[in-house]
């Protein structure tokens, strides 16, 4: 265990990087070395992250330090990661913790000698077992958002065997999640007072849920059927997913419970949750209800905490070998 963590974040001009700032800037472990941004090296971190003005005077950079780094972290754009990894000098790196989709399957795991865990920790029932896993490979590759929404309201169900029937999955996330560069359907006068469906069935986030999934279940899966919905307000995602199973709710809320015992950011709420309980935290809430057939489950994120960065600060802390919960003690919007 390191007392300091030097840390360096490449492409901190974004949503993703400018929450992983903050987290970093007030972490009591960690010492941040550098800001990485193509479009605002030599500019101060606050002329990208406004609220960032008075607490420091660091500046973007445009290359890494010429320095040993402990943890590297990549808020850089889906494809962007697997070209920074091969086209910069990586021996001074001890850790890195990627943000985007390039090294979260299967297939692509492994980049210009580096392995990369799929980095969910609440996809292990045991702690100190994925805490082993995640240390072995040494980099982590973070979940994507609606994964990790999605994920949290299905793990138990699968790692009990219980997914045997279609899976349906309606998911609404807040604008932030289509991130900080303009685009038509992100834009204020598209968003506000507004909601829409994209993508539906076949969203990107489908493949590391089913891979995840399959694996705990032990075998395949049944179909899943996703569909994505643009809100109307900045940050969270709050999913609903139903899908027939023989348990009572009091058995499946146990199941929860049991599942979810070793985690220290995912509580099972016996009453309806909300976006406001789940924004500016870590926390992922779950809530479980039985309708005839039908088991029902909410789920509850913060898409830039813990659908991003808080859960990128968390794998640092368990890569690092301190306790996962340090620097995310966050307090949520409650009104």
């Amino acid at each position: 265990m390191k007392s300091i963590i030097k840390t360096t974040i490449a492409g901190g001009a974004g949503y993703t990087g400018g929450e992983l700032l903050r987290l970093l800037l007030l972490h009591p472990n960690v010492r941040l070395v550098s800001v990485l941004s193509t479009t605002q090296a030599g500019q101060p971190l606050w002329a990208a992250h406004r609220d960032l003005l008075g607490d420091t005077a660091m500046t973007f950079d445009s290359r890494l330090p010429q320095t040993d780094i402990d943890v590297l972290f990549l808020c850089l754009g889906h494809g962007a990661s697997q070209k920074f990894l091969m086209e910069n000098d990586l021996s001074r790196i001890g850790h890195i913790v990627d943000l985007s989709q390039d090294f979260r399957h299967h297939k692509n795991s492994v980049c210009n000698g580096r392995s990369f865990l799929y980095a969910l920790p609440e996809a292990y029932p045991n702690a100190a077992v994925y805490e082993g896993a995640l240390r072995e490979a040494s980099n982590a590759a973070n979940p994507g958002c609606f994964a990790t929404a999605i994920q949290l309201a299905l793990l138990p169900l699968a790692s009990a065997g219980i997914l045997s029937q279609d899976i349906h999955i309606h998911a609404i996330t807040g604008a932030t999640g289509a991130g900080a560069k303009p685009t038509e359907t992100g834009h204020f006068a598209y968003r506000d007072n507004n909601i829409s469906v994209y993508k539906a069935f076949e969203h990107q986030h489908l493949t590391e849920i089913r891979e995840t999934l399959g694996t705990l279940a032990g075998g395949t899966l049944p179909p899943i059927y996703f569909v994505p919905v643009r809100g109307d307000f900045t940050r969270g995602i709050l999913a609903s997913v139903y899908t027939p199973a023989d348990l009572t709710e009091q058995e499946a809320a146990g199941l929860f419970e049991k599942y979810y015992a070793e985690h220290p950011f995912v509580h099972v709420v016996p009453g309806t949750i909300s976006l406001k309980e789940a924004v500016n935290t870590n926390k992922g809430l779950v809530h479980v209800e039985k309708h005839g057939t039908m088991l029902h489950i909410t789920s509850a994120i913060d898409n830039l905490l813990k659908g991003a960065s808080g859960t990128a600060v968390q794998n640092m802390n368990i890569l690092m070998g301190i306790d996962q919960t340090t620097g995310l003690k966050l307090k949520p919007t409650a009104y």
